[in-house]
C-alpha cells in the first residue's frame, strides 16, 4: 500500500512516562505504515525541559505558530516529588499553560462515544463539547487569611497615580479574601475562538456565566461575547443554520442534563475545568475525551485530556503487563492529521484519519478493550487487551478497512 504524502510538516511534542510509551506505538504501528509523516519533533519530556531549562516549550510554542497545526504528548507539570524525582534545577511551569498563554488559545474537550458504553445521563446522544477560558480567574488569584477585625478593600493605582479604592468587607473576625482577574484582550480571544470552531464543527453555542451576581466581572465576560458575535459572526452562525445564546451558569446545568447534546458549551475557567470533569466522568474517562487547543487566528494543537498514567509506567519499568487506553492519544494524532489534510487540501490524508477513528471505536464495538472499558462497558463476553495489543488490534482493522477503501 502506497504511503500518504505530506507537505507541510506537524509539530510533534513528546511527552512523559506511560503516555511517551504509548506515543512511540501508535506511531510505529497506526501512523508510519501508512503516511510518510513529516513533523517537526520537540521532546517536551521533563528530563528534556530541565536540560533546556524549557526553552524547548517555548520553541514548540513558536514552531506551531509557523505550521499552524500540532500534535502534543501528556506531560509532567511537576510539583515538589518531581523536582526531586527527576533532579529538576527548578519547579517548571505546565507546558500546556505556556503553551496556552504563546498561543492565545482556548481549550476544547470533546467525549469520544462508542456503542456499549453509553453516557450516565441517557439522553446523551449526541457529544457535548466544552469550550474552556484557561486564562485567569481564580488560576491567577491572591488570597489573604484575615486574622482579625479590619477593613479589606480593592485598591487600583493608574499609571498617572490616580487611586480607586471600594471596600469588600468590614471584618468583626477573622476571615479569608480573595483577588482575581482577567484581561479584556484574553476575553476576546475566549470568544473568537469559540466563534470559529462553532462554524468550523457546525454546532450551535452556549455561553453561561453568573452575571446577575458578578455584575462588572463576568458581565464583561458576557457583554465582551454579544458585542463579538453582533459584529464579527451573526451572518456567518445565520448562513450556517447555528445559533449561540447566553444563559445563567444554573440554567445551562439544567438545560444540559435534559438536552441530547451535539453543541458547544462555552465556559469561564473554573467552569469549564469542573465541567469537563463531570462531562468526561459521566461519559466514561478522561482516556475517552479528545482536547485541542484553538487561537483566535485558528492554530490547533491537539492532545490528549489525560495526564501521563503515572502509575502503569511504575510497572511498564517493572517489566509488568500494563492495560494502558490510548484512544484519546489515538485521536489527538487523527485530529492533527485531519487538521493537516485539510489545511493542505490532502483528502488522502483526512479520509485516513476518519478510518483510524473508525477503526479504534470498531475495535471496541467488537468486545476487544483495555481494563478500563471492559470495567464500565455493557458489552457481553469482552476480552481484555493489554496496552500493544489494543493497537495492534486496531491496525489489523485499519488495514482491512484501508484495504476495503
Amino acid at each position: 500500500m502506497e504511503k500518504i504524502q505530506m507537505s507541510t510538516p506537524l509539530v510533534e511534542m513528546d511527552g512523559d512516562e506511560m503516555t511517551r510509551v504509548i506515543w512511540k506505538i501508535i506511531k510505529d504501528e497506526l501512523i508510519c505504515p501508512f503516511i510518510d509523516l513529516k513533523t517537526e519533533y520537540y521532546d517536551l519530556g521533563l528530563k528534556h525541559r530541565n536540560e533546556t531549562d524549557d526553552q524547548v516549550t517555548i520553541d514548540s510554542a513558536n514552531a506551531t505558530k509557523k505550521y499552524g497545526v500540532a500534535v502534543k504528548c501528556a506531560t509532567i507539570t511537576p510539583n515538589a516529588a518531581r523536582v526531586e524525582e527527576y533532579g529538576l534545577k527548578e519547579m517548571w511551569k505546565s507546558p500546556n499553560g505556556t503553551i496556552r498563554a504563546m498561543l492565545d488559545g482556548t481549550v476544547f474537550r470533546t467525549p469520544i462515544h462508542v456503542k456499549g458504553i453509553d453516557p450516565c445521563v441517557k439522553n446523551w446522544k449526541k457529544p457535548i463539547t466544552i469550550a474552556r477560558h484557561a486564562y485567569g480567574d481564580v488560576y491567577k488569584n491572591t488570597e489573604m487569611k484575615i486574622p482579625g477585625p479590619g477593613k479589606a478593600e480593592l485598591v487600583f493605582t493608574a499609571e498617572d497615580g490616580t487611586v480607586t479604592r471600594q471596600t469588600i468587607f468590614d471584618f468583626d473576625c477573622p476571615g479569608v479574601v480573595q483577588g482575581q482577574y482577567n484581561l479584556v484582550p484574553s476575553i476576546r480571544s475566549f470568544a473568537r475562538s469559540s466563534f470559529r470552531f462553532a462554524l468550523e464543527q457546525k454546532k450551535d453555542l452556549w455561553f453561561a456565566t453568573k452575571d446577575t451576581i458578578s455584575k462588572k466581572y463576568d458581565h464583561t465576560f458576557k457583554d465582551i461575547f454579544q458585542e463579538i458575535y453582533d459584529t464579527e459572526f451573526k451572518e456567518q452562525f445565520e448562513k450556517a443554520g447555528i445559533t449561540y445564546f447566553y444563559t445563567l451558569i444554573d440554567d445551562a446545568v439544567a438545560r444540559v442534563m435534559k438536552s441530547e447534546g451535539g453543541f458547544i458549551w462555552a465556559c469561564k475557567n473554573y467552569d469549564g475545568d469542573v465541567m469537563s470533569d463531570m462531562l468526561s466522568s459521566a461519559c466514561g474517562s478522561l482516556a475517552m475525551m479528545t482536547s485541542v487547543l484553538v487561537s483566535p487566528e485558528g492554530i490547533y494543537e491537539y492532545e490528549a485530556a489525560h495526564g501521563t498514567v503515572q502509575r502503569h509506567y511504575y510497572k511498564y519499568l517493572k517489566g509488568e503487563e500494563t492495560s494502558t487506553n490510548s484512544v484519546a492519544t489515538i485521536f489527538a494524532w487523527t485530529g492533527a492529521l485531519r487538521k493537516r489534510g485539510e489545511l493542505d487540501k490532502i483528502p488522502a490524508l483526512q479520509n485516513f484519519a476518519d478510518a483510524l477513528e473508525k477503526a479504534t471505536l470498531e475495535t471496541i464495538e467488537s468486545g476487544h478493550m483495555t481494563k478500563d472499558l471492559a470495567l464500565i462497558t455493557e458489552l457481553e463476553d469482552v476480552t481484555v487487551l493489554n496496552t500493544e495489543q489494543f493497537i495492534k488490534a486496531i491496525r489489523e482493522r485499519l488495514t482491512a478497512l484501508l484495504e476495503q477503501a
